[in-house]
């Protein structure tokens, strides 16, 4: 099975890419989606957040306060990569069982949808498509899902620089254009990528 990392920084346009990716019938895992099984009532990482950041981290539903964690996580960066290294390590562990899971019904391709694209993500994926986007485009599609100006700033500021993101990638998907671009240039690696594989798209 050839396995697809696609990552970027948050407002790159990496769940539109990845989403792209799904409706050509591709299967993504995207981290997002299971981090939040994973910090719901009963989720495996539940306990360990609430044990290292106190009970008032659980609401009263069984699940992670995500408003409560991100008042202290996105303020103080330890605090922030000790959330990250609770979470990846469950949210990983349930990537790792559904990866066999396809393997099992020998899905040829498989996309992995990860924000911060930790060493254990780059050596599940057989290649890295990075997607960047210009940081002023990006500022206003985080103002746009309801986050201040400074605050938009912030959580840019405590992710991976652009240099840092291209470092990783095998490929790199420039989203600062039109939609139309994007898809182009997804389209070109499908074909050069995957179809040359072998693999149905």
């Amino acid at each position: 099975m050839f396995i697809v990392g696609v990552t970027g920084g948050i407002g790159s346009g990496k769940t539109t890419v990845s989403r792209y990716l799904e409706d050509k019938g591709l299967v993504v895992l995207d981290a997002d989606r299971i981090s939040g099984d994973v910090t719901a009532e009963g989720g495996s990482a539940v306990a360990e957040v609430a044990e290292v950041f106190g009970p008032a981290s659980v609401g009263l539903d069984g699940a992670m306060n995500r408003k409560y964690i991100s008042d202290i996580v996105f303020h103080d960066r330890m605090k922030l990569d000790l959330l990250s290294s609770i979470v990846h390590k469950h949210v990983f562990a349930e990537m790792e069982k559904r990866i066999e899971e396809e393997t099992a019904k020998n899905t040829k391709c498989l996309i992995l949808d990860v924000p911060i694209p930790v060493q254990r993500f780059v050596d599940m994926s057989d290649q890295v498509w990075v997607v960047r986007c210009d940081p002023d485009t990006r500022i206003a599609r985080l103002i746009d899902r309801g986050l201040s100006p400074g605050e938009a700033q912030r959580r840019i500021a405590m992710q991976l620089s652009d240099a840092e993101y291209a470092d990783l990638a095998d490929f790199v998907i420039d989203n600062s254009g039109s939609i139309e671009q994007t898809y182009s240039q997804v389209e070109e690696l499908i074909k050069s990528q995957l179809v040359e594989r072998g693999i149905r798209v």
